[in-house]
């Protein structure tokens, strides 16, 4: 079992930035990807950013603005957003993969005003 647990996230301007981060405890080994989701009201959970391996995911609508960074050592995932715009307003997920089993984090609300 993994377990995450998030931090971050909260109320910001549209032009703001805030950095989401994620720590798995438990049985670490062998996590293959780590990353991020967001699901706002009325719609299906989305990826925003993971990094599988050595490769780098990220949604077209956050390319340029946002940055994953994952420290496999220590078994974190953090994410930056920059240039945050009311749509990015959602619940993010912090998510791990391991042997083909998803785990979720409880999630924290991020609110961009306009």
């Amino acid at each position: 079992q993994v377990q995450l647990v998030e931090s971050g996230g909260g109320l910001v301007r549209a032009g703001g930035s805030l950095r989401l981060s994620c720590a798995a405890s438990g049985r670490t080994f062998s996590i293959h990807a780590m990353g991020w989701y967001w699901e706002a009201p009325g719609k299906e959970r989305e990826l925003v950013a993971r990094v599988v391996g050595d490769r780098t995911d990220y949604a077209d609508s956050v390319k340029g603005r946002f940055t994953i960074s994952r420290d496999a050592a220590k078994s974190t995932v953090d994410l930056q957003m920059n240039s945050l715009k009311p749509e990015d307003s959602a619940v993010y997920y912090c998510n791990a993969v391991q042997f083909g089993v998803n785990y979720w984090g409880q999630g924290t609300q991020v609110t961009v005003s306009s």
